[in-house]
């Protein structure tokens, strides 16, 4: 029986994963403030951080094409222990006690009410991302274990649309409560332009992705070093 040939990746111990991951986490951990916002441009339900999170699926598909699924995994992890600290932070300045005066009271509620639901949206985005991630990682990986360098747009193609919806059904499920949504028609209208918006800009950005993991690739010393 032939075996299937390894693929190469590079080793995660460099300074462009160390980039890629403080990236990835910034993304994460804005977009749990940001998602915590309902948004209404026209008819489109949608929420604050609609322009920032497809980011997180680009730097994931970079990191799984050149360091391999367990760094894309790592860096999944790394993202929300980022989350879950912030929540926790944002959870003891709630918690400390503030001015009395109108002023601080009027803080203090603002901030509860700015910062109180963003748990919610860090569960949601903990289940959606990491469900959605990891079938996008797992896709990109197949397809390259099939065909080794070659194909890289397909794999893209297909990891986006699959991970997005699986996220974006997830997510919007959770998410809904944190930002005033309260029947299925505005879920509907949520769910859908958040993964329609999300594999657009994925397939209009691919090209750039297809040049950065070229990039890196060329840039990495230890690209080939590491095998799956």
């Amino acid at each position: 029986m032939n075996e299937q040939p390894q693929v190469r990746y590079a080793s995660i111990g460099s300074g462009n994963f160390a980039t890629m991951l403080a990236v990835m986490v910034l993304v994460v951990v804005l977009s749990s403030i940001g998602a915590s916002k309902g948004v209404v441009i026209g008819p489109v339900i949608t929420d604050g951080a609609f322009f920032l999170f497809p980011l997180a699926y680009i730097l994931g598909d970079v990191i799984t094409e050149v360091y391999g699924p367990p760094a894309a995994r790592r860096a999944i992890i790394t993202g929300f222990l980022g989350s879950l600290s912030a929540v926790l932070v944002y959870a003891l300045i709630i918690w400390l006690p503030g001015f009395d005066d109108e002023f601080g009271l009027a803080k203090q509620h603002a901030l509860e009410v700015a910062l109180g639901p963003v748990w919610i949206v860090v569960l949601a985005s903990l289940l959606g991302y990491a469900a959605g991630q990891s079938v996008n990682s797992l896709i990109m990986w197949a397809g390259k274990r099939r065909n080794q360098e070659s194909k890289l747009y397909r794999r893209l193609i297909s990891s986006t649309g699959a991970g997005e919806a699986v996220d974006t059904i997830i997510f919007c499920t959770v998410a809904a409560q944190a930002i005033g949504i309260d029947s299925f028609a505005q879920w509907a209208n949520y769910a859908l332009f958040g993964f329609l918006w999300k594999v657009l800009v994925e397939l209009s950005l691919m090209p750039v992705t297809a040049r950065v993991i070229g990039w890196t690739k060329n840039h990495e010393p230890s690209y080939g070093s590491a095998t799956y």
